[in-house]
């Protein structure tokens, strides 16, 4: 119930009190008839496809390269791709808008795709690691070629994972906030950043109903789809039993795509890497203006302030959503190991999916609206920000435990039960050692996932508690070179934290299991 009831509170509640209030207006048949708003449910669609369809023909190499190879520098390669998954959407939007500068569809795709590699690649690697080599070696001996032995073989065997990847990149890609309203501006704009208009500027909620329950749909759908696909893949990695083992590449085939991952791998760092040289081209100006508040105080705070509000509000919201996650991930396995139907246990894990889809800058308004009603009125709070973060950050925790945790053999529970130990005691000697890696993953993945969330935080973050996500925002919409000076800075600290992160969470020995990122 702890789960639910957060879920209900925190986001059905605000979500349905903001649909309220715009078909409460009048005018959402009108919005829906319009051709406009099938152009933009076109556009978010066109460009979310593009950018999985991008994704998956990047991450496909990637993924061999993770699941069949072994040599030296393989961690090192881990830690690159992981990186702009987790990179703040503004860090991507200006990293893609220095190195081209004229923006448009192009750039969008390119940035979508660019974020969603490392789902690709390691959903995918996950299954692949687990498939019998033996199987395409008997196709290689009938006289299949490599190419048609991938094809006939191995990627059939490969669809439940890939299924997986594409609808949580559709997902993550049809609901992009940052890079579209950076890259886009106001040329290109897609339900998400036409939502923020619609409610922050124009004060248009009825428009902005119609759209977030089009939106609402679109998620229902793709999670539908991924909930489907997941559950081949799971039941695939069940069926393969252990990794195959890792070697060197042979033939020209795989030598070719060892090169073609390669060259992926070396594009993701070209981005980050042209960022970072810009953030030194005044020499440590940036740097040492972040001591300030910017051009003609842009800021209401430093920029130290900002990352120091970033820091506490990562830090809060990454503790409850891991608590949050964990339990869920435990009821849900429990669930699935009793005699709850199957469909009930998809139906409550879809339902905790939903705050990844569901428009960031709704949610926020619906705070507003509706938080003044519990106690303390919480509108007010410096705990608003935090809890917003926590929901985005929630579901990604539970898809990276609940894998792991639906993977231990019960067996191994059923025996420690058998010798006298308490279903606690179970789990803190069974589950917690083999879930351990994850659980580590779980929280450093959410730490900076809600030290860069900008969606929520853009809306609800007041201007004296930025974090450094809105304050670098802020920066890039005012005039003056100190601001874009302070805003490369700042991107190059928060690009800092998140290779530490991510590096920190490669460097920990031991493979608990699967998770989907």
């Amino acid at each position: 119930m702890v789960p639910l009831g957060f879920l209900a509170v925190f986001f059905v509640w605000p979500v349905v009190a903001i649909l309220r209030l715009g078909l409460a207006e009048g005018g959402v048949v009108d919005v829906l008839a319009r051709a406009e708003t099938w152009q933009l449910v076109g556009f978010t669609v066109g460009q979310a496809a593009a950018s999985t369809a991008l994704a998956l023909v990047a991450g496909l190499p990637v993924a061999f390269l993770l699941a069949r190879t072994s040599f030296r520098g393989l961690g090192l390669v881990r830690v690159v791709i992981l990186v702009p998954f987790v990179l703040p959407t503004v860090v991507v939007g200006l990293a893609f808008r220095t190195l081209l500068p004229d923006g448009g569809v192009f750039t969008i795709v390119l940035a979508n795709a660019f974020f969603n590699v490392a789902v690709v690649a390691r959903t995918v690697a996950g299954l692949w690691s687990h498939l019998d080599r033996r199987a395409t070696d008997a196709a290689r001996s009938l006289g299949a070629s490599p190419a048609r032995a991938f094809t006939s073989v191995t990627l059939p065997a490969l669809a439940p994972a890939v299924g997986s990847a594409a609808a949580v990149v559709f997902l993550f890609c049809a609901t992009s906030f940052g890079v579209v309203l950076i890259l886009g501006g106001a040329r290109f704009r897609t339900l998400e950043t036409e939502i923020y208009l619609r409610t922050v500027e124009l004060l248009d909620l009825s428009g902005a109903a119609a759209l977030s329950l089009l939106q609402v749909v679109a998620v229902v759908a793709a999670l539908t789809v991924g909930a489907l696909a997941r559950r081949r893949r799971e039941t695939a990695l069940r069926l393969r039993g252990r990794a195959s083992v890792a070697r060197r590449p042979s033939g020209g085939l795989e030598w070719t795509v060892t090169a073609v991952a390669a060259a992926v791998v070396a594009l993701l760092l070209l981005p980050v890497t042209v960022l970072v040289g810009r953030s030194f081209a005044g020499g440590l100006a940036g740097y040492r203006a972040l001591t300030g508040t910017g051009y003609a105080g842009s800021l209401q705070v430093s920029g130290v302030e900002a990352a120091l509000n970033s820091v506490r509000a990562a830090t809060d919201a990454t503790v409850l959503a891991v608590t949050l996650g964990t339990l869920a991930s435990v009821v849900l396995v429990s669930l699935s190991r009793g005699r709850v139907r199957r469909g009930v246990v998809e139906t409550m894990d879809t339902a905790l999916m939903l705050p990844l889809g569901v428009s960031a800058v709704t949610v926020g308004f619906g705070y507003l609206v509706t938080l003044d009603l519990l106690p303390g009125d919480l509108r007010t709070s410096a705990a608003l920000v935090p809890l917003a973060q926590a929901l985005v950050v929630t579901p990604l925790v539970i898809r990276m435990l609940l894998p792991v945790l639906r993977s231990i053999d019960v067996r191994l529970r059923q025996a420690a039960a058998s010798l006298g130990a308490s279903p606690g005691r179970v789990w803190r000697e069974v589950d917690v050692p083999l879930a351990g890696r994850s659980l580590l993953t779980a929280f450093a993945f959410g730490y900076v996932v809600a030290l860069g969330e900008f969606g929520a935080t853009s809306f609800l973050a007041r201007p004296d508690t930025a974090t450094l996500p809105v304050a670098i925002a802020r920066l890039l919409s005012r005039p003056g070179e100190l601001n874009n000076q302070m805003a490369y800075a700042a991107c190059t600290l928060l690009i800092v934290v998140t290779v530490a992160a991510v590096a920190l969470v490669e460097s920990v020995p031991g493979r608990s299991g699967v998770g989907e990122f």
